[in-house]
């Protein structure tokens, strides 16, 4: 049984300017999963650094208040909302709330860095 504590995974700063840490990715675990799984957080008005991935991703809204860009889409997204971002869109968050805006990712395939675009 593979268990992950989120404070036992280290925090970095990813491409897009969220603050990271990476639960289960099949390349850094010995693990049978098309996936990866991360944890994002963005302090009070900081917005991630566009960018699109090759592959699709979902965000989950944890805590705080997100407004997603994906394209020319713009939506207002909070806790319980889940965001499907298709591959090679365009994309962002702005944390408009008032506490950090925490959320899950999702990446399918697993996140690579040779799959992302930072604009």
């Amino acid at each position: 049984m593979l268990i992950q504590k989120l404070l036992d995974c280290d925090e970095f700063v990813a491409g897009d300017n969220t603050l990271l840490r990476e639960l289960l990715h099949p390349g850094k675990q010995a693990i049978a999963l098309g996936y990866s799984l991360a944890h994002a957080t963005l302090p009070v008005g900081k917005t991630s650094q566009p960018h699109s991935l090759t592959t699709s991703e979902v965000y989950y809204i944890l805590s705080g208040e997100g407004e997603m860009h994906i394209d020319s889409e713009i939506q207002i997204l909070v806790p319980g909302d889940a965001v499907y971002i298709p591959p090679n869109a365009k994309q962002f968050i702005y944390n408009c709330g008032d506490e950090a805006l925490v959320f899950i990712c999702i990446v399918d395939p697993a996140w690579r860095k040779e799959d992302e675009t930072v604009y």
